[in-house]
């Protein structure tokens, strides 16, 4: 009988102890998200900036405006904070004629390890070898969608991050000389600036994947998951689309799946080993009809295109920066 008695008064004891040490059941089977407040896309600087880029006129290599658009490119970099590299180079074309070209590399937190790569090409086509009108097929294209819509993406993101700062590195890089190859010519003809780039990358220099912007700002566009990014960066795809989709751009970010195309993220991938995908308007594999005519103009430029892109890359890079995707 004593030993019962002392063995009922020690159990309301071990019973304290034991609520005392062990947390309550719902504090260990669940870790709470991760929370990160999304910067919002102001679509209408994005849109300023692709006009302004079609203001200087053609930025065909050797150009009046290539050369004004390189020196206000540089200078929008800078004065978004960002350490600004002209990486010179001298481009050859298919006639055999030579430039000399420039990719425009700004770096956001240079100190900071983990990195992710933003791109898009700046030149434009020199030649509408597509138009309609067969006397203006030799003239050069203004590119509002096909290289400066990409630019335009990315200088407001490049803003964003001046104003709301990123816990994360992030390369941005404008290629020079990627749409001076000729049709059915081969593939190395094109993309000269990523891929001059690609082979003088330094190793301590690789962020952890890439995305291309590419043709991103069309009316009624649309972004298939192209199948040089899924080969190299499946992943990256799947994280991004899953991530459009969920913000309600589903309808621009769509599930297709299109053949993979030459663009500058082949050569990333080739070239470096850095998985990189690619945004760009190609629906059932192929272009839009304004590519490389004189239609690519100012007119097919949408904003509602370019806030989709530009607010998926934005969430995109901030959820990265805290492990939230």
């Amino acid at each position: 009988m004593t030993r019962f008695k002392h063995l009922l008064l020690l159990l309301p004891l071990a019973f304290m102890l034991a609520c005392k040490s062990d947390p309550p059941a719902s504090q260990t089977a669940t870790t709470p998200p991760v929370q990160v407040t999304i910067p919002a896309f102001d679509r209408d600087s994005a849109f300023a900036y692709v006009e302004q880029q079609v203001s200087f006129g053609p930025r065909n290599l050797g150009s009046e405006g290539h050369e004004a658009c390189k020196n206000w490119l540089s200078a929008k970099m800078e004065e978004f904070g960002m350490d600004v590299t002209e990486q010179t180079f001298t481009a050859e074309l298919p006639t055999g004629e030579q430039f000399p070209a420039t990719n425009i590399i700004g770096r956001y937190r240079p100190d900071l390890n983990q990195r992710v790569l933003l791109c898009a090409h700046w030149d434009t086509r020199y030649k509408a070898e597509k138009d309609s009108d067969v006397e203006d097929r030799d003239e050069p294209i203004l590119g509002a969608d096909d290289g400066a819509s990409g630019v335009g993406v990315l200088l407001e993101i490049a803003r964003v991050l001046q104003n709301q700062p990123l816990d994360m590195g992030i390369d941005m890089v404008f290629f020079d000389a990627e749409d001076q190859g000729e049709n059915g010519g081969t593939a190395d003809a094109w993309c000269l600036g990523s891929q001059y780039w690609s082979r003088n990358l330094s190793r301590a220099q690789r962020p952890a994947y890439g995305v291309l912007l590419d043709m991103v700002g069309a009316k009624g566009a649309t972004f298939p998951k192209e199948g040089t990014s899924l080969y190299y960066a499946r992943s990256i795809v799947d994280k991004t689309w899953s991530l459009a989709q969920s913000m309600g751009y589903g309808h621009f970010f769509i599930n297709d799946q299109v053949p993979g195309i030459t663009d500058d993220h082949q050569f990333i991938n080739d070239i470096t080993g850095i998985p990189t995908i690619d945004i760009i308007n190609y629906p059932n594999g192929g272009f839009g009809a304004y590519h490389h005519t004189s239609d690519d103009n100012m007119e097919i430029i949408d904003r509602q295109t370019l806030r989709a892109v530009g607010q998926v890359v934005t969430a995109l890079i901030y959820k990265e920066s805290v492990g939230a995707i």
